[in-house]
């Protein structure tokens, strides 16, 4: 089991194994495959970009390592346990796709971010100290200290997408998995996301990040992953049209199949890329 680091900080995994690990996993909705026969290691402290074009099962892939998508064929492990007998959620944070942390309940942004506690408690615990000094650390590391008492809705959609990595690593997780982090938000807040995880970097956090807005974090890119038509055509560094690229981006709708605009473009392996847009 993971222990929590002093004062909230997500600790670094620990072990041997991969933090994920998928062999020849086919993963997708009722029984219909996105993701075909992919072999995948996610190792302890890498920053790995998944990247590739509308339909080509990004987020299925990572829908199938927390259990959201179905894993048909194959195996998923988590620090070397299978998938399917792993407990100790808490050490994944997750930050999903197309979602911001705004809604029709008025929260301020300490709520929300406190919510992500919840898989270290016990429903019937106040929180403790402990879950106290995790909150405002993950605020810290977010640079949002000064907003917590905000609601919500005051918040630019940058500034939301930064609440919800706090909310997830409010719970000392070994590992983000984040599908769209820089999604609908403007160049100055994509920089300030970058400087967030460049903290978090810093501090041996793992990461699997879905994109396809490269340019503010490729420096912290330690290995890219691309695929096409549910199947990995490229694992090794960032291509380099997206290292010289001011803003590059991959085109990128959700994979799932009932949220696709329409069914998928042809594109060459590497997917729509776009330089400059």
């Amino acid at each position: 089991m993971s222990r929590p680091a002093p004062d909230g900080v997500p600790p670094a995994a620990t072990g041997d194994a991969p933090v994920v690990r998928l062999r020849a996993a086919s993963i997708g909705y009722d029984d219909r495959p996105v993701v075909r026969g992919v072999d995948l290691d996610l190792a302890p402290g890498e920053v790995l970009a998944l990247l590739g074009a509308n339909g080509s099962g990004k987020s299925t892939l990572v829908k199938g390592v927390l259990g959201l998508a179905r894993v048909l064929s194959g195996s998923v492990e988590l620090f070397g346990v299978p998938a399917h007998d792993f407990h100790d959620r808490f050490r994944i944070g997750y930050v999903p796709q197309r979602h911001t942390a705004g809604g029709t309940i008025p929260a301020t942004v300490h709520e929300v971010v406190s919510s992500g506690r919840l898989s270290r408690s016990r429903w019937w615990a106040r929180p403790g100290a402990a879950d106290r000094e995790a909150v405002e650390r993950a605020l810290h590391v977010v640079d949002l200290e000064d907003r917590a008492r905000s609601s919500l809705a005051e918040l630019s959609g940058g500034q939301q997408r930064r609440v919800l990595i706090a909310r997830a690593l409010a719970g000392s997780p070994d590992v983000l998995l984040m599908d769209e982090p820089t999604a609908g938000v403007d160049a100055s807040s994509q920089r300030a996301l970058a400087a967030t995880l460049r903290r978090l970097v810093d501090e041996g956090v793992t990461m699997l990040v879905v994109t396809h807005e490269v340019g503010a974090m490729a420096a912290l890119v330690t290995r890219a992953v691309v695929m096409h038509e549910g199947r990995i055509r490229h694992d090794g560094p960032l291509p380099s049209a997206l290292l010289t690229a001011d803003h590059a981006h991959v085109h990128h709708e959700d994979d799932h199949p009932h949220d696709d605009d329409g069914p998928p473009r042809p594109t060459g392996w590497l997917g729509d890329l776009r330089i400059g847009g």
